[in-house]
């Protein structure tokens, strides 16, 4: 019987097989060419990765970019809303001012009327001839049968919490023709003294709240209780 040792004949292939890589790794020229290739592949790796983390690198910063970008278009689209607002509240604002300014300009007048009025009525025998108003100015003329009766009014319009304010008064006497009369036998009416008067002043509204009620005279006072306040006297040419 022939036997063959296989185990043997198996061991020593793999032994020549690992003496040839010994002899091929032990030469300078392999060990070259391997340590070449090792240092091209991690030159490789590095370069790769270098240029992918360098792309990301890129695209975060332009993704970032566009973000700012962003943020910058929509800033500036409220920031223009907001100017637009501020011009429209501005309008507005500008509006109402002109609005109260013509309805000041326009109650100016009638309060000045009203106020005057007032205290005509509590001077009986006082009549205006006209009231002009320039500003704050106020020139008011007339006439009355007596000093008593003007002086009185004068202290009205002074004594008015500030109302009217800077009064002065300027008075002439005259003599005309008494119109309820009829003429005497010698053709000619009789006259009757009266006196002129021109008052200026100035009225300034804001100080004098409350001043539309004045407290009543001392010739005011003694009327008659319960009898109505006579009405404005004008002056007839």
């Amino acid at each position: 019987m022939i036997k063959v040792n296989l185990l043997h004949s198996v061991t020593e292939r793999q032994g020549g097989t690992i003496s040839a890589v010994d002899r091929q790794v032990s030469n300078p020229s392999t060990r070259l060419a391997l340590m070449s290739v090792a240092v091209a592949f991690l030159l490789l790796a590095v370069i790769g990765w270098d240029v992918v983390s360098t792309q990301m690198a890129k695209t975060a910063a332009e993704n970032e970019k566009a973000k700012q970008e962003q943020i910058a278009r929509d800033l500036e689209v409220v920031m223009k809303e907001q100017k637009e607002l501020e011009d429209k509240i501005k309008n507005i604002d500008l509006r109402i001012e002109a609005i109260k300014k013509l309805r000041n300009s326009q109650a100016g007048p009638s309060a000045v009327l009203e106020a005057i009025r007032e205290r005509i009525a509590m001077t009986p025998g006082l009549y205006l001839s006209s009231i002009e108003q320039a500003g704050d100015k106020i020139t008011i003329t007339g006439n009355s049968p007596e000093e008593g009766g003007i002086t009185q009014f004068g202290r009205s319009l002074e004594f008015s919490n500030g109302l009217f304010s800077n009064l002065s008064i300027e008075t002439q006497r005259k003599e005309v023709a008494n119109q309820l009369v009829s003429a005497t036998a010698g053709g000619e009416a009789p006259k009757v003294n009266i006196i002129d008067f021109t008052i200026t002043t100035s009225y300034t509204p804001e100080k004098g709240a409350g001043a539309n009620n004045p407290a009543p005279t001392a010739a005011a006072a003694t009327g008659n209780p319960g009898q109505p306040a006579p009405p404005v006297q004008v002056a007839k040419n």
